[in-house]
């Protein structure tokens, strides 16, 4: 009896030993030279936001490696899927936005990867204010004036986004079908081409990231009428929401962090909490204020509840306005 208590002691010190290494390592995080992966190209703002994070964590960690590796592809999923299916040790993460976690599985009849199963939602990193502008020629001021003018001529006036399905195209979509006005939509490649179709006249309007939009803005020749997001923005005070506007319509732009399906608990928890410190930082929040983003750093679990925020806002949306599938 003596010695069969002693031979399940002795196993059950063998199991623990044998996850002591993952548990270690889950607490020590970083323990290696950890890459982030960016599923945009260089100077694209998921990058600026990966390069800030990695700068901050190296003070922090000296004796660990940081790499920012850029794997652009199909609108962000190249990248995305890239650490849905990387080892879940902690060596590999990545930021990532809307449409790869959330918007493309509402438009796509197939992905490479399951955004529900295949990814772990680490921390959100950022919000960045989007604005609803009109070229100054349209002349109003005002969404309640923006909103009479569609009415008076449904489908005379147009609006542009950076692509089908973007948030800067369901998010005029959305105000469209609250304020009962029909627009036109026409798609670019880009908010710099999206931009210079505005100011040169060819939309009339769009909802894009404010960094985009307020040097014309300052220069007149649009004029911003309201911020997409749920409360007015830190760096545009006296611009209203469109829910102060009567506009029933929120579009939070947002970056996240992510990492591979099935990481541990503990190891999520090592790296949300050193990220987070890490986003929040006065260096790294200065600096974003300066691309007018606002710095999260929330849990795990509250970025999760954004992520299914975002399917449970698009989806009525995307079936209300028609919008065209991708294959």
């Amino acid at each position: 009896m003596i010695q069969a208590v002693r031979n399940v002691a002795f196993i059950f010190v063998c199991v623990l030993a044998a996850f002591m290494p993952s548990m270690a390592s889950a607490q020590e995080w970083p323990a290696k030279i950890v890459k982030i992966i960016v599923p945009f190209g260089p100077g694209s703002t998921p990058d600026i936001v990966a390069r800030l994070i990695a700068d901050e964590l190296r003070k922090k960690h000296s004796g660990s490696t940081f790499v920012v590796e850029n794997k652009a592809g199909a609108g962000g999923i190249v990248g995305t899927d890239f650490v849905a299916k990387a080892v879940a040790d902690g060596s590999i993460i990545g930021v990532s936005i809307g449409g790869p976690l959330a918007i493309n599985a509402l438009l796509m009849s197939k992905m490479p990867y399951d955004p529900a199963k295949d990814i772990t939602p680490v921390t959100q990193l950022v919000t960045m204010a989007s604005v609803v502008a009109v070229n100054a020629s349209v002349g109003v001021n005002s969404i309640a004036e923006l909103v009479a003018m569609l009415r008076k001529e449904p489908g005379k006036y147009n609006f542009g986004s950076i692509g089908n399905g973007s948030l800067s195209h369901l998010a005029m979509e959305a105000v469209g079908i609250k304020a009962n006005a029909k627009m036109v939509h026409i798609p670019y490649a880009s908010s710099p081409a999206a931009m210079t179709a505005l100011v040169s006249g060819d939309v009339h309007m769009v909802a894009l990231p404010a960094i985009a939009v307020k040097p014309q803005a300052d220069a007149g020749t649009v004029k911003i009428l309201a911020v997409t997001l749920p409360r007015r923005s830190p760096f545009l005070p006296d611009v209203p929401t469109l829910k102060e506007a009567g506009i029933d319509v929120e579009a939070d732009t947002w970056i996240g962090l992510i990492g591979p399906r099935n990481m541990p608990k503990a190891l999520v928890e090592a790296i949300n909490k050193k990220v987070a410190a890490a986003i929040k930082s006065q260096a790294v929040s200065t600096a974003l204020a300066t691309q007018f983003m606002e710095p999260v750093g929330n849990s795990p679990e509250q970025f999760s509840a954004v992520i299914a925020g975002e399917l449970a806002r698009w989806e009525p949306i995307i079936k209300a306005a028609n919008v065209e599938k991708i294959n």
